[in-house]
């Protein structure tokens, strides 16, 4: 790490935990932050994006420390507190004070902590607007560094809203970071409408994903996906008998499912999705994390940014429908220069979806070899053990649970949810009618063109 321009006591601390080469993006980006300059950084992921902003932080944070001096927004809760640990780690000889704010937590708690003044502040846009909102124990105004973490995930338009609340509550003189594995068209136009003569770092590799991820397709019927999926994580046991795998899927349930029937087949599996309590998220991370758990099923929420270095497997249950996310699933393994595997099930349906992905990453998937007489075996199996557990989380009211959060939600952000559920209809009926009145319109044409 020398030669960034990174004090001493920084160095040091890189080698006692065994961190002594900076990967190209650190390279790149930290003397460019030291210097002052705004920066976009974007390179794969398990390639050191988040030191390459932590470092250079807490090395102008040392010289001339106050609070609240750094704000971090990334768009899930989990990574927030995974940001916060590695700040913590190094930050350790600087009696480093920092706070994560992110929902499912205590705000009374959260606000006592802002009003301390912390070096560094981690959050979630729509916590951290809350909090612009309903107090003022706490200013944002002398912040000098805005980092923001999956910076294509954060400017999507899902987190306009309180980007806004926050955008309000910050110097205009300020250094802004912006850190993703993957580069979109909303970044590309913030590069050239907001920023300050940017630092714009991307990574040459050839593709989106690393290449010692070894990538994979399996072939099913969507009436067997689910067989095909026990055998898979079979498959990868023979292969590495203790090893790691995490599996995606598309919806919450889908996921709370899965995971309860793959413990039916004495696999320990957790589940990680938006419909969970925090302190559960937490809890399920924590078990993946130090192997008391050796399957995390997780919906999107879990494909950016975390840091599990010990994955070996990912398996895509579902073929993601916005291409990009297949890069930072599949992210999740073959991470800091190790080796790893990534298996998508693939049903006729996902072709076109498949050739998209195969087009962004630069890269045909292989065929893995699977036994089908091996899944024709268990089939029957397994469908009537995961129509049994559908009938439990049924017995167990998840839907209506997650309707009841849902509303909760938005009654604390001061929107009303009948009144929203009556926009939305509005609107469908509206889009209904303009079709509609297309069809008519274009069956006129056609008559008029036969006569």
């Amino acid at each position: 790490m020398e030669g960034l321009g990174l004090a001493n006591w920084i160095q040091d601390q890189l080698r006692t935990l065994g961190l002594t080469r900076p990967t190209p993006i650190q390279k790149s980006c930290i003397p460019a932050i030291l210097e002052g300059r705004d920066v976009i950084g974007c390179a794969q992921t398990g390639s050191g994006k988040t030191l390459a902003f932590a470092l250079p932080v807490l090395h102008t944070l040392s010289e001339d420390p106050y609070g609240i001096y750094a704000l971090v927004l990334t768009p899930t809760r989990e990574l927030a507190f995974q940001i916060a640990d590695q700040f913590r780690i190094v930050g350790k000889r600087i009696n480093l004070q920092d706070c994560v704010i992110v929902g499912g937590r205590d705000m009374v708690a959260q606000g006592q902590a802002l009003a301390k003044r912390p070096h560094i502040v981690i959050a979630t846009p729509g916590r951290l607007a809350d909090h612009l909102q309903s107090c003022n124990t706490f200013t944002l105004k002398k912040i000098k560094y805005l980092i923001i973490d999956e910076a294509d995930r954060m400017l999507e338009g899902d987190f306009d809203q309180s980007l806004d609340v926050i955008f309000e509550a910050l110097p205009k003189k300020r250094q802004t970071l912006l850190v993703t594995a993957t580069i979109t068209d909303s970044l590309k136009k913030l590069k050239e409408v907001t920023l300050k003569d940017p630092f714009f770092f991307e990574d040459e590799a050839k593709s989106g994903t690393v290449e010692r991820l070894d990538q994979r397709y399996v072939l099913t019927p969507p009436e067997a996906k689910d067989g095909y999926l026990v055998h898979v994580v079979q498959l990868c046991r023979e292969k590495i008998e203790r090893c790691s795998i995490m599996i995606f899927v598309r919806t919450c349930k889908e996921c709370e499912v899965l995971c309860m029937m793959l413990n039916q087949f004495d696999y320990h599996a957790v589940s990680l999705h938006s419909s969970k309590p925090q302190r559960d998220r937490l809890a399920a991370l924590s078990q993946f994390k130090s192997n008391q758990a050796r399957i995390l099923i997780a919906t999107d929420v879990a494909s950016r940014g975390l840091d599990i270095p010990a994955v070996e497997f990912v398996i895509n249950h579902d073929v993601p429908s916005i291409t990009k996310n297949y890069v930072h699933r599949v992210g999740r393994t073959a991470r800091a220069g190790r080796k790893g595997m990534a298996i998508t099930l693939i049903t006729s349906l996902d072709v076109k979806l498949i050739k998209a992905i195969e087009a962004l990453i630069r890269l045909k998937l292989t065929e893995l070899e699977v036994k089908d007489d091996a899944v024709a075996e268990i089939l029957t199996q397994v469908n009537v053990t995961k129509r049994e557990q559908e009938i439990k989380l049924d017995e167990q009211d998840f839907d209506e649970k997650r309707m009841v959060n849902k509303r909760k939600r938005l009654i604390l952000k001061g929107i009303d949810p009948d009144e929203l559920e009556r926009k939305i209809k509005k609107e469908k009926r509206q889009k209904w009618k303009l079709a509609e009145q297309e069809r008519k319109k274009k069956r006129k044409q056609v008559e008029e063109a036969a006569v």
